[in-house]
């Protein structure tokens, strides 16, 4: 059976449905309302987290990695924007704090599958679940074999779902640019899946 990118991103997904921060909190979290930063870390925790693993790779230092961002967003809450989304802007935090954190950390990265593997339904057979996670674990294989740009344009087009417009802002580069580092990743990426499991995945699919 072929099963392509878009079919089994969902296997990795971490989110929890949470909607956006509101106004309100932002604008409370923004004068200093430690009950209003308390909701926003809560809210962005585990997307946060699920970021910073596909960054650095590592469970326990995405967790320290995560912690660290929030507290520096605190510290830098003056210069946000409660008229523009809350991630995006936490993002450019977090995604400096992992990318210094790779510069300096020297070594292997030891990767956690389990914490990107969604939690099955009641109602899946063992069978179900056994394949569900070697397809994940086939899936987050190849995307550590990727580039750290690669990597991270992957995670935030087809994990975080964010639009063209929305990751050009993130990382500060052109919607052209963003198409066309996507594009790039996507192909590097179909190539590893490919040399991984033959033709069990195609590219074709979920393209821009």
């Amino acid at each position: 059976m072929n099963i392509s990118i878009a079919g089994v991103v969902w296997l990795m997904t971490v989110t929890d449905g949470t909607t956006d921060i509101s106004k309100e909190t932002l604008q409370a979290w923004k004068e200093g309302s430690v009950k209003a930063f308390e909701e926003v870390v809560r809210t962005a925790m585990r997307r946060a987290y699920a970021v910073a693993v596909g960054i650095v790779g590592n469970a326990e230092d995405a967790r320290d990695l995560s912690q660290e961002a929030f507290m520096a967003a605190h510290r830098a809450r003056a210069t946000f924007d409660v008229e523009r989304p809350f991630f995006p802007w936490f993002y450019r935090i977090l995604r400096n704090r992992c990318l210094n954190f790779l510069r300096k950390k020297a070594g292997r990265r030891e990767i956690s599958i389990d914490v990107l593997i969604e939690k099955p339904g009641r109602s899946e057979s063992p069978e179900k679940g056994v394949m569900r996670k070697e397809r994940a674990e086939t899936l987050w294989q190849a995307i550590q074999d990727l580039t750290p740009e690669h990597r991270e344009i992957i995670i935030l087009r087809s994990f975080e779902e964010l639009s063209y417009r929305e990751i050009a802002e993130t990382l500060g580069i052109s919607e052209g640019t963003v198409m066309s580092r996507l594009y790039y990743a996507r192909k590097s990426l179909y190539g590893k899946l490919k040399d991984i499991c033959g033709d069990l995945y195609r590219e074709g699919d979920d393209q821009p």
